[in-house]
């Protein structure tokens, strides 16, 4: 459904009918706020970096080529604009050998150690390089595709494909305790 939204209010706005980016902004503007936050780790820079992301959005929309759903190519625009505002200022990432293991989960309620360990597994996936990382994000929490996330990354499928197994190859070996006292503590009564 939306994606005919979509190219309605795109050639809505093409005609001359501003008022109707406001649609796209409706939609997509949790998702690119979302995705930008995954990138800068920071609420206010993650919203003007959307906004921005919508600004030359509306400026491009001629540019379009309809080859791929509007959605891919304001994900692809978006990320290529994110990954150059980390560039020109950089977000502070932790090292994935400070991020801290879990201990001792025993005595906390289940809904607190649930809590810990979607710390841990968010801190650790921050923690990777910047490749690995787009790739997990755009293909995991934003349910991507392969072929969609190589678009928005501007790279082959063959490409993410390596880089999701290498960002999970490095997580899982990051993440082992964490998983393994998970699974020791709920198999205790």
């Amino acid at each position: 459904m939306s994606a005919a939204e979509d190219q309605a209010d795109v050639d809505r706005v093409l005609a001359g009918d501003v008022a109707a980016f406001e649609g796209i902004v409706r939609r997509w503007q949790g998702p690119l706020v979302n995705l930008a936050y995954r990138f800068s780790h920071d609420r206010a820079r993650a919203e003007d970096m959307a906004q921005e992301a919508f600004l030359r959005a509306y400026r491009a929309l001629a540019r379009w080529r309809r080859e791929a759903a509007f959605s891919t190519w304001l994900f692809a625009l978006a990320a290529n604009l994110y990954r150059s505002e980390l560039r020109r200022i950089p977000a502070r990432v932790l090292p994935l050998e400070d991020v801290p293991e879990l201990h001792g989960a025993a005595g906390f309620d289940a809904a607190l150690e649930a809590e810990e360990r979607d710390r841990s597994v968010r801190r650790a996936l921050l923690a990777l390089p910047a490749k690995y990382r787009e790739a997990l994000i755009l293909f995991y929490f934003h349910e991507q595709d392969i072929s969609a996330a190589a678009a928005s990354l501007g790279i082959p499928e063959g490409t993410v494909k390596a880089r999701l197994s290498r960002g999970r190859e490095i997580l899982r070996g990051k993440l082992s305790k964490v998983v393994a006292e998970g699974l020791v503590s709920k198999e205790v009564p």
